[in-house]
């Protein structure tokens, strides 16, 4: 497939990049030093976060699985017993932050999700694994996301010797929950496509997928939720939507809010997220908490979040030069595929988020990990 890196490009190489942002960021970060200056070690078991939650801040993306963590362990970002910082949303000046706290016997643990590699940040890869692989190193712990997670870290980041383990992003099984006796004999098929839409290809792919369906007699609808992050993004898809003839049976949500995200998933059957080596993605576990099945790419975390009851999954190669979203041709024909056994597919989602993404449980893993490293 073409290589389409989403990352712009720039003259000014990223190293001096850097070095100029270092420059025009030294008030600040002297401003930040004095108040890490006042950071102090708790005796109890509460958690910081380095203001990623502070008030105000709007709250989304890596830092949304943060909340349960504060809600069940309360947190002060003066004075806190373990400080937990996630890569995709990482406090800033975070390297300061962290040498504060190894200094103050604070035990720091890194969540680790995806890294920069060249199908997906081109040259750009290396600004994003370097202060990864610094903070990581700085951890007592690591969680990785999945499996994916971990190999790709040791691939870009370098092996990591820090105590770790695999925790799967939670999902509130309260909240997110399917449609009461749902009803699937009814048309249209309701189609989504959710989450931060980084790249054309899965829109696009997404889109032709719709467009086979209908050309093969199953009437579906498509669902496009969320942003996109690519230049010109929304003329560009309504443009596509248009050439293919779609115009009536799309619909567009720019913008949905985590509150708004369980009735998005509830209004419809089945999610497609053709996105290409998705490290570990919370709308596909979402998606199955509310009874979706999934459709997507057999590449990244998803082989591991995502069995063969729960979806179809599309063979691609590895490749960290190129990405390989799958064709809206082999989207419909997986599509096509469950349609006949959609409610037994819905009930065994459910029954997999049950089972692995229970957000109780994920705190309760946390807990185990933030009391060994206290020593309570």
């Amino acid at each position: 497939m073409k290589k389409d890196h989403p990352m712009p490009a720039f003259l000014i190489p990223w190293q001096a990049r850097q070095h100029i942002r270092s420059v025009l960021e030294y008030p600040a970060r002297r401003a930040a030093r004095k108040k890490l200056a006042l950071i102090r070690r708790a005796a109890h078991l509460s958690v910081g976060f380095g203001g990623v939650l502070d008030e105000g801040r709007p709250v989304h993306g890596g830092a949304v699985k943060l909340l349960p963590l504060l809600e069940a362990f309360g947190g002060n970002e003066r004075e806190f017993g373990i400080l937990y910082a996630v890569s995709s949303s990482q406090p800033g000046f975070a390297a300061d932050l962290f040498a504060r706290c190894r200094r103050c016997g604070i035990p720091i643990v890194w969540n680790q999700n995806g890294v920069g590699y060249p199908a997906w940040a081109g040259s750009e890869s290396e600004r994003h694994n370097r202060p990864m692989r610094t903070l990581r190193a700085m951890a007592d712990h690591v969680i990785y996301q999945s499996e994916f997670c971990r190999v790709s870290a040791d691939k870009f980041l370098g092996p990591c010797g820090v105590p770790s383990e695999i925790l799967f992003n939670p999902v509130d099984l309260d909240v997110f929950v399917p449609v009461r006796e749902k009803r699937f004999s009814g048309s249209p098929l309701r189609l989504l496509a959710a989450g931060t839409h980084g790249t054309r290809d899965r829109v696009a792919s997404a889109l032709e997928a719709l467009g086979e369906l209908r050309a093969g007699g199953i009437e579906a609808v498509l669902t496009v939720a969320g942003r996109f992050q690519w230049a010109d993004g929304e003329r560009d898809i309504a443009r596509e939507t248009a050439r293919l003839g779609l115009q009536d049976f799309v619909r567009r949500v720019a913008r949905f809010s985590q509150s708004d995200a369980p009735a998005l998933y509830r209004a419809h059957d089945l999610l497609v997220h053709p996105k290409y080596m998705d490290p570990c993605p919370t709308v596909v576990l979402e998606a199955m908490a509310s009874g979706l099945p999934v459709v997507g790419s057999r590449s990244g975390g998803m082989p591991e979040m995502v069995p063969p009851d729960c979806g179809v999954l599309i063979d691609t190669p590895q490749d960290w030069d190129n990405r390989h979203t799958p064709p809206g041709s082999e989207l419909a024909a997986a599509v096509a595929a469950l349609l006949p056994d959609l409610p037994e597919f819905s009930l065994a989602a459910r029954r997999n988020a049950e089972a692995r993404f229970d957000v109780g449980n994920w705190i309760e893993a946390h807990a185990r990990i933030f009391r060994g490293l206290m020593g309570s």
